[in-house]
């Protein structure tokens, strides 16, 4: 049976579990898989490459953007992605125990990343179409909100879960079974619910196929546009080489904070990590991006670029201190890592305010999809080759290295064209 044509219009009735749905699995995809493997007993060059392949579906999502807009209204989409999901996630819990898991979770985290960039491409473009001007100003904090309950839940709550449920049973993969089949459930009822929940907009309605060749045009000539753009390359190396270091550091920590002290790392559980993660992390994250956002909107990005890049990678230096010092207070290790979550919060609003700075022109919406394509790509090919390099080096060696890369990011600032001004809010 229907909702009410009201309840299905009130925005507080699909907004955020919308936002829940969306954050879910990429965080499971990007954070949560590694927190697995990892409590499966596999090397860090086998995790760091595998799950950073995983990064692909959001490295190429602006090819497919086009089709998702053609064949079926984003809120088909939305739905049935979300069934699919779940789905998804029911076959990764099926795969855990079985003694060839890691091929069998491996692809069904593949159909996870590949519906979950598809759903993100669905829900933004439902959300601009189902909402008028007004509701976006109200609901934006709301989105954001949802979106990092999400990241606690997933990246926090179901971590603790798993590790709690592996310290009472002693079997991880049992453990990791039971908790990714709960997710299943839940993504199965987030499909359901919003299947009769979501708005039906005149404005989301599907292309027609006869349109492909002139739709084929259009968005060869928008990716025209976009590299054609004044200094491109310097652009792009900007967008690829912001994150240089922070992409080999983020697949290396959880497997540092739960390794063994002989072998370098601080032999936290499963639970402390998420724990230290999913919510004094995300809460040092979130502050650190609030920060970012008012500083830049009261005085520009030219300003605190500067301040910005130093915020987002000096802190990387904690995990030399926790490598070197290996210590056991456990608060004085959920400093470090607040510091360092709240310094990439804050750092990381210049990188999002730059993309909005490239995209502006004729095509933005597409321009900036195409600049989280090459963010992504940023993020995936230094991430595949960190696991491989920590294990050769060792973890204090690593740490060293993660903080040398980061030079090439203040190099490249050096050369990107940027109005002093851009992302004041008068201006804006």
């Amino acid at each position: 049976m229907s909702p009410t044509p009201d309840r299905a219009r009130d925005p507080w009735a699909w907004i955020p579990s919308l936002y829940l749905a969306e954050g879910l699995p990429y965080v499971v995809v990007m954070t949560v898989s590694v927190i697995m493997y990892k409590s499966f007993g596999l090397s860090n060059t086998d995790i760091a490459l595998y799950t950073s392949w995983l990064y692909l579906p959001w490295v190429i999502k602006p090819l497919w953007s086009p089709v998702v807009d053609i064949l079926a209204t984003r809120r088909r989409w939305i739905w049935v992605m979300q069934v699919v999901i779940g789905g998804g996630l029911a076959g990764v819990a099926f795969g855990a125990p079985l003694p060839d898991f890691l091929r069998w979770t491996m692809a069904f985290f593949w159909l996870l990343a590949f519906a979950s960039a598809t759903h993100d491409i669905a829900a933004d473009g439902f959300y601009m179409l189902a909402t008028t001007e007004r509701q976006q100003a109200t609901f934006v904090g709301v989105r954001t909100m949802f979106y990092r309950i999400a990241t606690i839940a997933g990246q926090g709550l179901m971590v603790m879960l798993a590790g709690t449920l592996q310290k009472r049973s002693g079997d991880a993969h049992a453990a990791w079974s039971l908790v990714m089949g709960v997710l299943a459930a839940l993504f199965l009822g987030f499909g359901l619910w919003h299947r009769f929940v979501l708005p039906r907009t005149p404005a989301d309605r599907p292309g027609e196929a006869r349109r492909i060749p002139e739709v084929t045009r259009e968005f060869l000539g928008t990716f025209g546009s976009f590299f054609a753009k004044p200094r491109i390359a310097v652009l792009i190396l900007f967008l690829l080489l912001y994150r240089f270091g922070e992409a080999q550091l983020v697949k290396m920590t959880s497997p540092f904070l739960l390794d063994a002290r002989a072998k370098g790392g601080l032999a936290l559980t499963t639970t402390e990590v998420g724990f230290i993660y999913g919510t004094i992390g995300v809460i040092a994250l979130t502050l650190g991006g609030i920060l970012g956002g008012w500083v830049v909107a009261r005085q520009g990005l030219g300003r605190w670029l500067w301040i910005m890049l130093l915020a987002i990678h000096l802190p990387d230096a904690a995990f030399i201190y926790l490598a070197y010092a290996q210590p056991t207070n456990l608060p004085l290790v959920q400093l470090a890592i607040a510091v360092e979550q709240f310094g990439y919060g804050f750092g990381f609003t210049a990188y999002l305010m730059y993309m909005i700075h490239i995209a502006r022109g004729r095509y933005p919406t597409a321009h900036y999809a195409i600049c989280t394509g090459f963010m992504a790509l940023g993020m995936m090919i230094p991430g595949m080759w960190s696991g491989w390099l920590a294990d050769h080096i060792g973890y204090r060696h690593f740490f060293l290295w993660v903080v040398l890369a980061t030079i090439p990011s203040f190099v490249v600032a050096m050369w990107i064209p940027l109005e002093p001004e851009f992302g004041r809010k008068a201006d804006a």
